[in-house]
């Protein structure tokens, strides 16, 4: 009796138990087991090389291959033979990458159930999804690709780019790439391996990373391949427990990489204090060791180190250093002196008046002319004490009594309609503008508001290292009200529904990069109010109506701008470079 086959199902072939040239470092291999094999094969992957150690006869051969790595990339040895022996032939230029190689036997591989919702995985279909692949990287600390070259690759069936869509807005939040080593050698083992797995940490859906994994082993399941292989860093604890739920398990297999900057915090040891850094601080610690200056933390909490380099040292905190003085930051902090000094130097200015604890006149007066206000501490950061888009006059006596908490001076602002702009200056020149947006919680259809603000919450937590939440306070409630929900509704699927007034990060907002579509007479109006402060590093905050429009007004210049928020922009290059101008890459 013929076996009944199920349609849509494929036969799978077992795969040998243990393959012997990617399981065994010290298994010599016969001819027939490498018959029809690429030797010395190399792949160029934009971000480094790929150097597969099976391919090579000849050990110095890697040594070799390795010794070819291009300034700024990250080549990869993997399968190497007696990977000790090896690292021993040059072990001032060689390390075992303290990661972890786990396969998966795709003959084994067993579908979902059930449908993995808000995410749609597909195949890259243009060469400029590349660039919103390397924003993804920069943002997760990984090395950026050549986009031509990750294109030029795409269009093999040798690699596999694959983009996960939020299917809420449309936008690309993770993303994968798979090697298949038959067509890319004729790897006899039937192997696949697995590269730069990454989800956006602020807007990825919950279970973007497993459906990337489980859309690219289905491709190479339906080619036949034997194995996904994959490299993971032996602390990266959530990566590891997904790909053991996918079914993955530990094989001996180890990576070798070079000892160059890009590599330095995984063979040398890490300055004390250096993991207690906040997100704004670590950035900086980490492109400094990278380029080889001495990192001293002196107050984790604070954000504080002491960067050298040769007999020359700076004080720093986050993007604050001691290239900024005393009469400058003084002139950042108190927004009346900022204002007068803008207005002075030709940067156009909101309409404001000042208020006090029972001098409410001139801010009612203004209030009466422009119909809604901004009411704002003179001094203090983060948005405390911030009320926006006040209206009638008992509206902006308890806005004002909210910000005289912070500050005996409360600044009242005709409120500008427009998209908040921030644009970092850096000695004299814009590296980056990004438009700053008020938390917002995007409907799926099954959780109330309540529910949706807490975990886009959880989310804005875990990629900010604690520096960004969303308040579950009386301020979200009644922004939510205005968008005509309450806080235990259902939103339909899609509906986007604001959760904050003000745009600050600390509180949940996000941050857009439009540093390409700056208009040339706001990048000139940043640069003239960051000369007229007299201050080397600062993010200028304009309203705007269009970003690639002319028309801005002046609201404030924070003089310790939150780098880390504007990757993939070179904020923080640009600011080492200040510090140390002889370690500039060239």
């Amino acid at each position: 009796m013929a076996r009944l086959r199920i349609a849509g199902q494929r036969r799978r072939t077992a795969v040998p138990a243990t393959p012997a040239l990617t399981s065994r470092s010290w298994h010599e291999p016969t001819a027939h087991e490498i018959e029809g094999m690429g030797t010395d094969v190399v792949l160029d992957l934009g971000w480094g090389r790929l150097v597969f150690g099976q391919t090579f006869r000849d050990l110095r051969g890697i040594v070799d291959a390795l010794r070819g790595e291009e300034t700024g990339r990250r080549d990869i040895c993997v399968y190497p033979r007696d990977p000790q022996v090896l690292v021993g032939m040059a072990p001032d230029e060689l390390f075992i990458d303290p990661s972890l190689t786990y396969r998966l036997d795709l003959h084994r591989y067993r579908t979902r159930p059930d449908v993995i919702r808000g995410v749609f995985v597909r195949t890259v279909t243009s060469a400029a999804e590349m660039d919103r692949i390397n924003e993804l990287y920069a943002r997760n600390g990984m090395v950026t690709g050549d986009a031509a070259t990750m294109w030029a690759n795409h269009r093999t069936r040798t690699f596999t780019y694959l983009v996960a869509e939020d299917t809420r807005t449309g936008r690309i939040v993770g993303t994968v790439t798979g090697v298949d080593h038959v067509l890319a050698f004729g790897d006899p083992e039937g192997g696949t391996s697995l590269w730069c797995l990454v989800a956006d940490k602020q807007d990825a859906p919950p279970g973007t990373g497993e459906a990337l994994v489980r859309v690219l082993v289905e491709r190479y399941v339906g080619r036949g391949r034997a194995y996904l292989d994959l490299s993971v860093m032996h602390d990266n604890t959530p990566a590891i427990k997904l790909y053991r739920k996918l079914g993955f398990a530990r094989v001996p297999a180890v990576c070798i990489k070079r000892k160059n900057p890009i590599n330095t915090p995984l063979f040398a040891s890490r300055p004390p204090g250096l993991e207690s850094l906040n997100p704004y601080a670590r950035i900086i610690a980490d492109e400094a060791l990278r380029r080889g200056i001495r990192v001293e933390v002196t107050d984790a909490d604070w954000g504080e180190m002491r960067l050298t380099v040769g007999g020359r040292s700076v004080l720093t905190r986050e993007s604050l250093s001691e290239f900024t003085t005393a009469v400058a930051m003084s002139r950042c902090d108190d927004k009346r002196v900022t204002r007068r000094i803008m207005r002075r130097a030709g940067v156009r200015v909101a309409r404001g008046a000042l208020a006090g604890e029972g001098d409410l006149a001139d801010a009612r007066a203004l209030l009466a002319d422009v119909g809604q206000v901004v009411v704002k501490p003179a001094r203090g950061e983060q948005g405390r004490g911030i009320t926006v888009g006040v209206k009638g006059e008992a509206g902006l006596e308890r806005a004002v009594a909210q910000a005289l908490h912070f500050c005996p001076d409360v600044l009242v602002e005709e409120l500008v309609e427009g998209d908040d702009l921030r644009v970092v200056v850096i000695d004299r020149e814009v590296v980056a503008a990004a438009v700053r947006r008020p938390a917002e919680v995007i409907g799926d259809g099954r959780h109330p508001v309540v529910d949706l603000v807490r975990e886009t919450s959880r989310r804005r937590e875990r990629a900010t290292g604690g520096e960004s939440r969303i308040p579950l306070d009386d301020t979200t409630a009644e922004v939510v009200a205005d968008a005509g929900f309450a806080m235990e509704d259902v939103p339909p699927h899609g509906e986007r529904i604001p959760v904050r007034r003000t745009a600050n990060l600390h509180t949940g907002g996000t941050i857009e990069d439009v540093t390409e579509r700056l208009h040339p007479t706001i990048a000139e109006a940043a640069v003239r109010a960051a000369e007229a402060l007299g201050i080397p590093v600062t993010g200028i905050d304009f309203l705007v109506p269009a970003v690639d429009g002319p028309d801005y007004v002046f609201i404030e210049a924070n003089e310790r701008p939150g780098l880390a928020n504007h990757e993939p922009q070179p904020v923080v290059e640009r600011f080492v470079d200040l510090l140390f101008p002889e370690t500039r890459r060239r």
